[in-house]
Order: structure tokens, then sequence, then C-alpha cells
């Protein structure tokens, strides 16, 4: 059976004084509502009832690699989309459809809001699934690159409103794994929403597409990090991440000639080594 590289809590960027934000999450009994996911495989309970992080497959038997895109918006940024700023990328999702690539897309509740039909299309094609990315893309700590904070008593609201945000869509292929925004995390955070009974999961390979603009050069990050059993991490947001669909071009058919099969991180994750074949 393959082992799962579990992490252990990290303190990301974060202090003590973890401040409230008004207007994340809904009441208290809609926070109780239990969003309906599709079930999938994790790394196991993690200890002190904290919720447990996965960042690549270890001692993977294939060479297997699961690229996942953040498809980032932020609760506030409403009026930057009124005013034309866009934060999908329809031409990447077709880039990933036309290259038959399996991918797992962390989304926010706000973006599936903002895009419900991109939402729902992406949440029904059996290529990709939807993993939740908060709701507000606000910090899970104090200090994670400038981010508006979530108070540690409205985390797991912000995660549950952010499923409803999908089931609302009309996404089906939703798997119970969470990103904190900004990957930043803590004990505190990992606490809040183990309730939600999700999975968070980090990445090992960084693409550095985050307001890039050299496509060459993002590529060259991911195949230069790329291991079997990797998650790469990259975005799905026009404004912010402008050169990701070229750079994709880039990335797939170079790995695919290095032998490397494109996965979902559901699939990743539920990865089994082969026997080893008998010799003659």
């Amino acid at each position: 059976m393959a082992s799962f590289a579990v992490i252990g809590v990290l303190l990301v960027g974060c202090g003590s004084d973890v401040r409230s934000v008004s207007g994340v999450g809904k009441s208290a009994e809609k926070a109780k509502e239990a969003p309906a996911v599709a079930s999938g495989p994790g790394p196991g309970p993690a200890p002190g009832g904290l919720t447990p992080v996965f960042a690549h497959a270890t001692r993977s038997a294939e060479k297997i690699v699961a690229l996942t895109f953040d498809a980032d918006m932020t609760a506030d940024q409403g009026p930057r989309a009124t005013d034309g700023e866009r934060f999908d990328n329809p031409a990447l999702i077709a880039a990933l459809r036309q290259l038959n690539v399996p991918s797992t897309v962390f989304m926010t509740g706000r973006w599936a809001e903002e895009y419900p039909d991109q939402a729902k299309a992406i949440g029904n094609d059996p290529l990709f699934e939807i993993a939740n990315h908060s709701y507000s893309h606000y910090a899970f700590t104090s200090s994670c690159y400038g981010l508006p904070v979530v108070g540690q008593e409205a985390m797991r609201a912000d995660v549950d409103r952010a499923f409803a945000a999908f089931r609302k869509a009309g996404a089906r292929n939703v798997v119970p794994y969470f990103r904190f925004p900004g990957g930043c995390y803590n004990d505190a955070a990992l606490r809040a929403i183990a309730p939600a009974k999700v999975t968070a999961v980090q990445w090992d390979v960084v693409s550095g597409d985050a307001f890039a603009t050299d496509a060459d050069a993002v590529a060259e990050q991911v195949l230069a990090g790329v291991r079997p059993g990797s998650v790469v991490v990259l975005h799905c947001t026009r404004s912010a991440a402008p050169v990701t669909e070229q750079a994709i071009r880039t990335i797939v058919p170079e790995l695919r000639g290095r032998g490397y099969r494109f996965v979902k991180v559901s699939d990743l994750m539920r990865d089994r080594p082969r026997p080893p074949r008998p010799r003659p």
C-alpha cells in the first residue's frame, strides 16, 4: 500500500492576533449544513483532532503528477469584476480539455458565484474535480501575503459556504479537499476546520505562475521540480496568472515525453504501488 506524506503542523507567517472578518459565513445554522460532496480518499486521520495535510504521494509506483489550479477570487473583489477584471480563464480550461489533462481545480465560493456557468461546466466534466479553496480567499492565519483574515470562529463557516456555492452552481464532481488561501495554516486553523471532514492539500512544486509574464520560465520551474507523486500548484485566474495556459502547452507534452501520467488529486491519493514483475 502506498504511503502518503502527512505534513506536520507548521506556523506559516502566523501570529496570535487572528482578526475576525465580518460578513464571512452565514448564521450558525447554515454553518452546520453538511455540504453535498463526493467521498474521496485521504491520507488518514491526523493526531490531536487536526485536519490531515497532504502534499505529495511518496514512493509512487508510477510517474504520476497532479496539476492543480487555484481559481481565486477574494470576497471583496466584486467591484473589480464589475469593472471588467477577469478572475476566470476559459482558455486554460479549454486547453486542459484539448490536451486531455485530468486536473483538480481548487475553487473559491466567490469565484463560483461570479462564474456559475463555468463552475457547473467544470464540476460536471469527468476530466476535472472541484476542491474547496475557501469561500472568501481570506487568510486562515494572520500575516499571509497581506490577505484579510478570517477569525477562527468563522473558518468552518467559510469552508461550508464555499461548498454551498458549488452546490448552488450545480457542480457535481466536488471532492472533500481544502486548500488554505496562500497556503498559510497553523494548528488552530487545522483544528477549526476539522469538523468539515476535509483533507488539506498543499503542494511540493510551486509553478511561479502568479503574476508571471514569462511562460517559458513558469514551464521551466515546473519541469525542474516535478517528481513521481508531485502536486503542482498553478492558477486559473486570468488577471493574476496570464501566462498559465501558454506554460501548460509546454509542460504537458514535455512531461508526457518523460513518461509521466496526469491524474487528479483524488487519484494521486489512492495510488497503489504495482507489484514487481516476476523475473524470467
